[in-house]
């Protein structure tokens, strides 16, 4: 292109305004030139230079003006080219504008001739399938008749064949589907009914596998073979995958399960051990059939023996989650379940037998009970029992007191001691429990155990207020108990059996301190017990017949003296205090008095010696402090004034003559076997009034000895040498030892209130 074209294509630039940045860009070079020439020449010895400095930067305006001009002129080149080839540009678009309208007329010519060419097309194509239907038309004839054969070889159990005949018609349907452009024919419309008919019938028979197995291997085979010809075969497009075998295997798990608990109805209650126990016999049976005979019957990816185990599993726990959801079960089926699911079922005889290989993979099985349904049964165990120990130690209870209102003595056994069988009940009823617990497991054993030692202690409680109401009633009247001593010594036998027996209920690793709840509310028996006897001890002591009595009808047997005596006050017959004229110059005069408690001490103590040793040591202890204790009271309580020496002297003989008198009593008690005693006179020569004399060796007696050893550790009791001593420690005062050395004084001694002066 020359430039006189150019020229013609380049367009005419109108000025247009002034730019505002192009103004500012000025300013802002003039201001800085300014600033730099009053740099330059602020002195006026550069003013010399001034023309140098003008004439080189007029040159090198020039050169800027220069290289501005050259890149105008470049740019300017650039947009005459660009608006060149822009105009070119649009001569070709207009030229294609008109291709693409030719192009457009000459379609619509041809759509307009292939509309007359349509009915031609539909002619091939029914020619098209007229010529195949007439290639498979003899094919096509036979296909009823197949059909009916193939339902009779279903109906004759012939899978085989059967399966044959109907892939030989699902390969004519496939071959004239395609030429007919995927239409169906009429004559093959039952064809998917047929095979349904045949996977059900291969169901039927994987569902019958253990009796196939036994009876009719060959038609296990096949219909395991179908199942897997089938499921290994490439789908057609446009038909559902039929996986055969998955429904095989599921066949074979819901028939295994029908067969062993395809009952909905559960067991009764007391007919799950029959239940339990025909699984028992029925389960490994059917793992050894399927090891021996159905195995074999199957390919190896089946697990058959594997199958059977989890399948056999899967059901039975099932089955158990059912029967533990309906209403709860009693104490014996639930031991059943819990001693059958843990031991039984995991033994030797079952899961765990040695004869069951190691393709059964059990150790894989989920728990036959959850941990929720163990401690389900076991609370529904402890509940049940605890109700029947309950009840059973309740009716040794009723039984043992309703035997404290006879009119015989307790029982005894061939050493004489007071005897009953009830300890050995209650204990045996709660050891035989926690044994048979023990063999189901560690977790029940030690429930049961707790339960035990509770019941025991509510046991032991019911006791001691039996004991209690046993003793109110007694000495209210309302029922006199002909033997109300010796059935408290009774029991006191059988607290002393309890304790040394209790011992059977501690468990092996067990902390010492378990026992320690049961071993309280034993020794709190004891005090009750103890307390008891002392308070009738108490009562005995307290009354003395009328004035002019003998006191024979006080007596029958150290019974009907205490809790049951009745006075005339007006008559002057009511029984008074054994201690009431104690201290009195009657006493002074005569040891009767105490005499008389020695005796009825002796009398009420004539059965201890059927109380079992260490008790009846400590009973004894405990009945020596009561009287001592009485002794003392009426002593300290009561009032004497003695009016000489002689008197003085007589009362500290009194004192020492009645201590060393008990204590010859309860020495005499404490032999190596109790013995009945007799009456207590005559165990401490009678003193004159004041020529009271002791036998040799009094005195030594009654000085205070070391104690003895305890009998048990937590005993109350105190020693004998600490109680009758106290009786010693009362002896005349300095001024009374003076009187009998000749110091005549005309004070007095008093022995009351103040003690002795």
């Amino acid at each position: 292109m020359d430039s006189a074209a150019k020229d013609e294509m380049q367009p005419a630039l109108s000025p247009g305004p002034e730019w505002p940045e192009q103004e500012r860009a000025e300013q802002l070079a003039r201001g800085a030139a300014l600033k730099w020439a009053s740099g330059i020449f602020y002195r006026p010895e550069q003013l010399a230079r001034l023309g140098q400095y003008r004439s080189r930067e007029v040159q090198r305006t020039c050169s800027l003006e220069s290289r501005l001009k050259s890149v105008v002129q470049s740019y300017l080149e650039g947009v005459q080219t660009g608006v060149w080839q822009l105009a070119r540009a649009i001569e070709v678009v207009q030229g294609t504008r008109e291709a693409l309208s030719q192009a457009r007329g000459l379609l619509q010519g041809m759509s307009q001739a292939l509309q007359t060419l349509e009915p031609l097309r539909e002619r091939v194509a029914q020619h098209k399938q007229l010529q195949a239907l007439s290639h498979l038309l003899p094919r096509l004839r036979a296909v009823p008749a197949a059909v009916s054969h193939t339902q009779t070889l279903i109906d004759g159990q012939q899978f085989l064949e059967a399966y044959v005949s109907l892939r030989e018609l699902e390969q004519l349907r496939e071959d004239t589907w395609a030429p007919l452009g995927g239409l169906e024919l009429p004559v093959f419309q039952g064809l998917d009914l047929l095979f349904e008919a045949l996977g059900q019938a291969v169901e039927a028979a994987a569902g019958a596998a253990g009796k196939l197995a036994r009876e009719d291997p060959a038609l296990l085979v096949a219909a395991v073979r179908v199942a897997e010809v089938e499921t290994g075969r490439t789908t057609p497009l446009g038909q559902v995958p039929r996986d055969w075998r998955q429904r095989c295997l599921r066949a074979l798990q819901e028939g295994l399960e029908r067969a062993h608990f395809g009952s909905p109805l559960l067991p009764a209650p007391g007919a799950l051990p029959g239940w339990l126990e025909a699984l028992r016999v029925a389960l490994p049976v059917e793992l050894a059939t399927a090891e021996a005979l159905v195995a074999p019957c199957c390919p190896p990816q089946y697990n058959v023996v594997q199958l059977w185990a989890h399948t056999l599993h899967s059901g039975l726990r099932r089955s158990l989650q059912n029967l533990l959801a309906g209403p709860e079960l009693e104490a014996a089926d639930a031991f059943t379940l819990l001693h059958w699911a843990l031991h039984v079922y995991l033994g030797q005889e079952m899961m765990g037998s040695l004869e069951l290989g190691p393709e059964a993979d059990v150790s894989q099985l989920e728990p036959l009970l959850t941990l929720e349904n163990i401690e389900q049964l076991e609370a529904t165990f402890v509940a049940n029992i605890q109700a029947s120990v309950s009840q059973w130690l309740q009716n040794a209870l009723d039984g043992e007191v309703a035997e404290w209102g006879r009119e015989q003595g307790p029982n005894t056994d061939p050493s004489g001691s007071y005897y009953s069988p009830m300890p050995a009940i209650v204990l045996q009823i709660l050891e035989e429990n926690i044994r048979v617990a023990s063999l189901v497991s560690e977790s029940l054993q030690q429930r049961v155990h707790g339960m035990a030692l509770s019941e025991l202690g509510t046991f032991l409680r019911s006791f001691s207020d039996a004991l209690i109401r046993f003793s109110r009633d007694h000495f209210r009247g309302k029922s006199m108990a002909p033997h109300y001593v010796p059935y408290l010594l009774a029991a006191l036998n059988h607290k002393s059996a309890l304790s040394s027996s209790v011992s059977v209920l501690q468990l092996d690793g067990a902390p010492s301190g378990a026992l320690a709840p049961v071993e309280a509310a034993l020794d709190e028996l004891q005090r009750r017990i103890y307390r008891l006897v002392l308070e009738a001890l108490q009562a005995e002591l307290q009354v003395r017949p009328p004035s002019g009595q003998d006191g024979s009808r006080w007596r029958g047997g150290g019974t009907a003296t205490y809790g049951g005596l009745r006075g005339n006050a007006r008559s002057g017959s009511f029984p008074q205090p054994l201690f009431a004229d104690l201290p009195s110059r009657q006493w002074l005069s005569s040891p009767e008095l105490l005499e008389s408690v020695c005796e009825r001490t002796g009398r009420f103590c004539r059965d201890f010696w059927r109380v079992r040793n260490p008790t009846v040591q400590l009973l004894l202890a405990e009945a020596e402090r009561a009287v001592v204790l009485q002794y003392l009271s009426a002593l300290m309580q009561g009032r004497l004034v003695c009016r000489g020496a002689d008197e003085r002297t007589q009362a500290a003989e009194r004192l020492r003559h009645d201590a060393a008198q008990l204590q010859q009593l309860f020495l005499s008690l404490r032999g190596p076997r109790l013995r009945p005693l007799g009456p207590a006179r005559g165990l401490v020569p009678g003193a004159a009034p004041g020529r009271a004399q002791l036998p040799a060796g009094c005195a030594a007696a009654v000085a205070p000895r070391e104690p003895p050893r305890p009998l048990q550790p937590r005993a109350r009791a105190r020693a004998r040498a600490g109680l009758l001593p106290a009786l010693g420690v009362l002896r005349p005062s300095p001024a009374a030892r003076r009187i009998n050395h000749g110091c005549r004084t005309p004070e007095s001694v008093c022995v009351g209130e103040g003690g002795m002066e």
